[in-house]
């Protein structure tokens, strides 16, 4: 394996948005660890069912040479944890890269990483992003600093050859 990747997870994951990402890290020999804030079988704001068994405790940002962020409705619950925050942004000081989509960005926004970087979303956050003092654009995808970030699921042949483009081969 070329290392580990960090996937956040909770209920109402947007299921393509961890899916997708999920087996395309496998692909390019990557082992997805899916972290939760408790072990939990996860619903998918579509109905796919996925099993937490990791948690964020048991874990150290160091473990990982990437992490990625779904969106969905499970990014608004998990920047509530202050584990969450402390990891991505411990993880965003590392400069290992993040990939994120969709609502995936709140976690960010909470995380106080987003100040002065240019990033992509779901129009909804928008004005949260902008907020938080990052520079939002309309793109399928945006690279800046170590953060990849995507709109929508649409988006996801354009923002994973970007996410993976950063790991270490």
């Amino acid at each position: 394996m070329a290392g580990k990747i960090a996937i956040l997870l909770d209920d109402g994951f947007e299921d393509l948005e961890f899916f997708y990402p999920y087996f395309r890290v496998q692909e390019d020999n990557f082992e997805p660890v899916v972290l939760g804030v408790e072990p939990k079988l996860a619903k998918g704001k579509n109905g796919l069912y996925f099993q937490i068994t990791e948690t964020l405790a048991k874990h150290n940002p160091e473990e990982f040479v990437g992490l990625y962020i779904p969106g969905g409705h499970a990014p608004d619950r998990l920047r509530r944890f202050d584990e969450v925050k402390e990891f991505v942004s411990a993880f965003y000081k590392l400069g290992r890269p993040i990939g994120t989509i969709c609502h995936g960005p709140q976690v960010l926004i909470s995380a106080k990483v987003v100040e002065g970087v240019t990033m992509t979303s779901v129009s909804a956050i928008k004005d949260d992003l902008e907020n938080a003092g990052a520079i939002w654009v309309n793109q399928p995808v945006v690279v800046d600093k170590n953060i990849v970030s995507s709109r929508v699921p649409d988006d996801l042949p354009f923002n994973l050859p970007a996410f993976l483009a950063l790991l270490p081969k």
